[in-house]
């Protein structure tokens, strides 16, 4: 790995070597949007489906159980909670049909990561908001795209409809775990679908506490 990315490993795994114990059950209520966003990939049976920063393999656990005959891969950049995400994938006797690996969403190959050319579905879940070049894994995941496929994404809205003082303290609790959702996500969706042929559907989840895109490319 590069110096930058050894940085950030290094950053996200004092973050969460503690935290990713009770991440899930902490997470549960209020990560909104993540069973839908699995709900909508419907990969075909045998298709390539990879996770961007999968954290503790919460969501691959769900996929592998919702699309029994997709091959699923995820990667993380923090190795702690790929210890995790090894753990709970083995409980869930899953560990022959989920592979994973470490990686840094910002300049990733599949090939050198899974031996595999592309992915048929790829998704990020709340995994935007807290890379610091969050514009740079936008493209890199879309050029990871078999032809046909789609990129799925969920992460915090800008909480539009919602109060102001509840966005308030909840931008101030997120920032304590370097979370910080940026306005400028679905500009930055719309120029990469523009430059690269690509569709947008771009939604904004119970009043703008969510925001749930895709990008698909052309077949």
């Amino acid at each position: 790995m590069s110096e930058a990315t050894e940085d950030a490993a290094q950053q996200m795994d004092g973050i969460y070597k503690y935290q990713r114990y009770i991440y899930d059950l902490t997470r549960k209520y209020f990560l909104l949007g993540r069973d839908r966003l699995l709900e909508d990939m419907k990969p075909e049976p045998g298709q390539v489906v990879l996770e961007v920063g999968c954290g503790t393999g919460r969501n691959l656990i769900q996929a592998a159980r919702r699309y029994p005959e997709a091959k699923l891969f995820g990667f993380d950049i923090s190795n702690e909670m790929l210890v995790t995400a090894r753990n709970s994938i083995t409980r869930a006797g899953l560990q022959d049909r989920i592979t994973l690996a470490q990686g840094d969403a910002t300049s990733f190959d599949m090939n050198e990561l899974f031996a595999v050319a592309a992915a048929d579905r790829i998704f990020i879940s709340y995994a935007l908001s807290m890379i610091p070049p969050w514009r740079a894994a936008i493209p890199e995941a879309a050029k990871a795209l078999a032809p046909g496929g789609r990129l799925h994404i969920v992460d915090f809205g800008q909480q539009s409809g919602l109060p102001a003082w509840y966005k308030s303290l909840h931008f101030a609790w997120l920032s304590k775990f370097h979370v910080y959702p940026s306005a400028e996500l679905e500009q930055v969706l719309r120029e990469v679908a523009e430059e690269n042929d690509m569709r947008l559907s771009f939604q904004r989840l119970y009043r703008g506490y969510a925001d749930l895109a895709v990008l698909s490319r052309p077949s």
